[in-house]
């Protein structure tokens, strides 16, 4: 539950962390704004003394039994220097000549005297418009006048088409102010309603929120972590290997997670998340019976794998003395040097590199498996990381940072992407550049990817592994490769190794891309498709104006779907290969499990490329 939870909380935190934004910048700026010229004081008329009534006019009653209809108000007042009477029933507001009973129509003209005479200021009055309702006389029944002054702050008076009555005075600055009351209050048809529906939901938004983020602080703490290493009991943690050979057994303060413990006696596991839940590769098998999976292990390993007792490292606490099993054996401590041999910038944020070592890589080092880079602290300039010039326009809308530093050490996975005995016994990656954001704006760049990126021919690098059971299985099915971003790498490895075995079953490889600029290797697989009938391989592409005659126009796993999983005759007959992006992984492991693909067909590699 927690990881959906924290996901869940992170996009309804940044839709009300907008809206606590624009309350903050909408408050601030009404705050800002002089009351006295909102309000339209500088530009009013003020009060004058009202003349005493004038003898003669008709009496009330006179008038009312006169008006023909039913009156349920009356009142006198003055219309400029005319006295009047203002007759009421209901919604219908009406004026007549105190001295005749006469009915007074505000027409335009006597609108724009009235208006005039309640204005102060340089300006003229514009031609009057009649209006039935206006945002910016809100709250007011009934037809209006609107009478518009040529001065420097844009005044407007408002005033009754039945009464004449003045209702509002307006300006620029009451419009700055009025949209600003607009974001304040969420109301964006009547500007008026504080008690909204957008502001109510906003307001249970921000109290689950609220409670919700109480709720995740907690679960992100352990008893443990309050409690001193030294006060807590020593427990053993024996590391196996597959076969079951005792490799290593260290100590461990209770409560101490099965990462941490390892980690702190230089037993490094694989991991891109230093032990964040967010990676799923430091996977271990509990030798015994496991411990319930928690929502990490749910969201990383599949169904098969938690039934054999995999858990994730940095989530499984060391509470008894405990036995686990690693894959990668002794090599997990192991660590191997290599020479930059050669660097090549495939596509422009696709980069392969060629290491050579001093020793002749095993069986070990088998199409599939991913080598652990150990990235040190660096600190380098924009410059450093060099790119041809063919490329240079794609990184220019980067903006990438003046200055890009890693304090400290990690370490980062990255697959084989030819197979060591194709490749003269050297170790060729395929490293995508993750400049951290959107392009046009400036994010912190990824560390891993920053520093190999500025690697050239020569330079040194250290490494642990190989590691990973994403491998070629030696059936001789039928194979579906889908694939897209540096996924490439592992999945060109097995395609490679498997058309070089000689075996001849069906190979499909569907693969995506943003554009044909952006795939690797495209040539290399034309070519493959042409010499190997065996192999067929399609490019799928998101952005149609770049589409060829070898290539699709969509999503990756809709043209799956739609050109081979609909139309074949026996989709149980096949083995999926599957790595790249964590969006389109996910989007092929539900269109095959949505078609029925058994788990056990199914093999993926996610490193979050």
């Amino acid at each position: 539950m927690t990881p959906w939870m924290r996901k869940i909380h992170k996009w309804i935190g940044l839709l009300i962390g907008l809206q606590f934004v624009l309350w903050l910048a909408s408050g601030l700026m009404m705050s800002l704004l002089d009351h006295d010229t909102v309000q339209g004081h500088s530009h009013r008329a003020h009060a004058v003394e009202i003349p005493n009534w004038p003898q003669g006019t008709l009496a009330p009653a006179k008038v009312v039994a006169g008006a023909g209809q039913p009156v349920n108000r009356f009142a006198a007042g003055w219309l400029l220097d005319r006295p009047v009477y203002h007759l009421g029933n209901g919604n219908l507001s009406w004026l007549v000549d105190a001295n005749s009973a006469e009915r007074i129509t505000i027409d335009g003209p006597l609108a724009t005297r009235l208006a005039t005479a309640d204005y102060v200021g340089d300006g003229q009055p514009m031609r009057p418009l009649l209006l039935n309702s206006t945002l910016e006389a809100r709250g007011h029944e009934g037809q209006l006048w609107r009478v518009d002054f040529s001065d420097d702050d844009a005044t407007t008076v408002y005033l009754s088409a039945q009464t004449g009555q003045i209702l509002e005075h307006r300006n620029r600055t009451w419009r700055i102010f009025d949209f600003f009351w607009m974001l304040h209050i969420m109301d964006y048809t009547g500007r008026q309603n504080f008690n909204n529906p957008l502001v109510i939901t906003a307001a249970i938004g921000g109290l689950w929120l609220a409670l919700a983020g109480i709720w995740l602080l907690f679960a992100s703490f352990h008893v443990n972590e309050f409690i001193p290493r030294r006060w807590r009991r020593t427990r053993e943690l024996a590391v196996f290997d597959p076969a079951g050979t005792r490799l290593r057994t260290v100590q461990s303060a209770s409560g101490d997670s099965v990462y941490l413990a390892m980690a702190r006696n230089g037993l490094q596991l694989p991991s891109n998340c230093g032990g964040g839940q967010s990676c799923g590769l430091c996977e271990v098998r509990f030798r015994g019976h496991a411990p319930e999976p928690t929502s990490a292990d749910r969201s990383h390993l599949s169904a098969s794998k938690l039934k054999l007792g995999y858990r994730l490292a940095c989530n499984l606490n060391v509470k008894n003395d405990t036995e686990i099993e690693v894959a990668g054996g002794a090599a997990l401590w192991d660590r191997h040097s290599a020479v930059v041999e050669k660097v090549t910038a495939v596509t422009p944020f696709l980069r392969e590199i060629v290491l050579k070592t001093d020793f002749h890589p095993g069986k070990e080092y088998q199409p599939g498996a991913y080598l652990q880079v150990h990235v040190p602290g660096y600190a380098l300039k924009k410059h450093d990381l060099w790119y041809p010039e063919p490329h240079r326009e794609d990184w220019t809308r980067l903006e990438l940072p003046a200055a890009m530093a890693s304090k400290e050490g990690v370490r980062r996975s990255y697959s084989l992407a030819v197979p060591v005995e194709q490749a003269d016994g050297r170790l060729v990656l395929l490293v995508r550049f993750s400049p951290g954001g959107v392009i046009g704006k400036r994010h912190h760049v990824g560390k891993g990817s920053t520093y190999l990126y500025s690697l050239k021919t020569g330079d040194a690098l250290e490494f642990s592994g190989p590691f990973g059971d994403f491998s070629l299985k030696p059936d001789g099915r039928e194979k579906v490769f889908i694939g897209g971003g540096a996924g490439m790498a592992p999945l060109r490895a097995m395609i490679l190794a498997s058309l070089d075995n000689g075996h001849g079953e069906r190979i499909h490889y569907w693969y995506g891309a943003r554009t044909l600029r952006d795939t690797p290797y495209e040539v290399e697989m034309r070519e493959l498709g042409k010499k190997h009938a065996n192999f067929s391989w399609h490019l799928v592409l998101s952005e149609e104006q770049e589409q060829t005659q070898s290539s699709m126009v969509g999503l990756v796993h809709e043209a799956v779907c739609e050109h081979l999983l609909k139309g074949h005759a026996e989709i149980s007959a096949c083995d999926f290969y599957v790595c790249g992006p964590p969006a389109m992984l996910s989007a092929v492991r539900q269109l095959l499990a949505t078609m029925g693909v058994q788990e056990d067909r199914i093999a993926f590699d996610d490193f979050k490329i």
